[in-house]
């Protein structure tokens, strides 16, 4: 099954592909973790990539598409793959769709993380995470049981994202609006699209997926 994970920045959408990955085998395909290790993997593309990274530019869709026919074609996913800060644009949505059926594959669903703006901006600002795991804690929802330890891996390095503040979000939040979720209209004219709360609780919005994926 391959699906994507839609919603704006701060509504849990990498915490929510990680539980998809532990509990169902599935490939979590990021945009960010590909274009880093294309960039320190020493190969043409990488080489590429590192030389447009280093002079400030944005990596094409090309580019990034490229990446992700190369993880699709070489990479075992038992489970599927999640696309994860990819497509962005209706550009990109049209390229994967065409890549998906270049290499014989298919999108099963797309789900819609809904969220309230306000109620996003109070989770984010309180956001922090382990520098080590980056597992996701809240000041006020989700603290570490010990103070100073991350429950899963014992490490004492937290950190808060600079841009996890309510300035900060309100530019990122202008920018998907702007770009990102035009796609909501884009798939659920293709029949594509499932919408889940995405202020729920991190189990109750996990619980919510499962029952969307169930349907597929």
């Amino acid at each position: 099954m391959n699906i994507i994970l839609l919603g704006p920045p701060g509504a849990g959408k990498g915490t929510q592909a990680r539980k998809l990955v532990d509990e169902r085998d599935m490939v979590q395909l990021s945009t960010g973790d590909m274009l880093r290790a294309a960039r320190s993997s020493g190969t043409e593309m990488g080489n590429k990539v590192a030389a447009i990274m280093d002079a400030g530019e944005l990596v094409t869709d090309e580019i990034v598409i490229g990446l992700i026919e190369e993880q699709l074609t070489t990479t075992k996913a038992p489970g599927g793959f999640i696309f994860d800060g990819f497509p962005r644009t209706l550009g990109q949505a049209d390229a994967l769709g065409a890549l998906l059926i270049k290499v014989g594959q298919t999108l099963d669903t797309v789900v819609e993380m809904a969220v309230d703006d306000a109620a996003l901006v109070k989770r984010i600002s309180g956001r922090f995470t382990c520098g080590s795991c980056g597992e996701v804690y809240h000041q006020d929802t989700k603290r570490p049981a010990k103070a100073d330890a991350c429950d899963e891996c014992g490490a004492n390095d937290f950190k808060h994202r600079a841009d996890d503040n309510a300035d900060a979000l309100k530019v990122r939040l202008l920018e998907y609006y702007k770009k990102t979720s035009p796609l909501i209209g884009y798939y659920y004219a293709k029949d594509l699209l499932q919408s889940v709360d995405g202020l729920d609780s991190m189990d109750g919005v996990a619980a919510s997926i499962k029952g969307a994926l169930s349907t597929v």
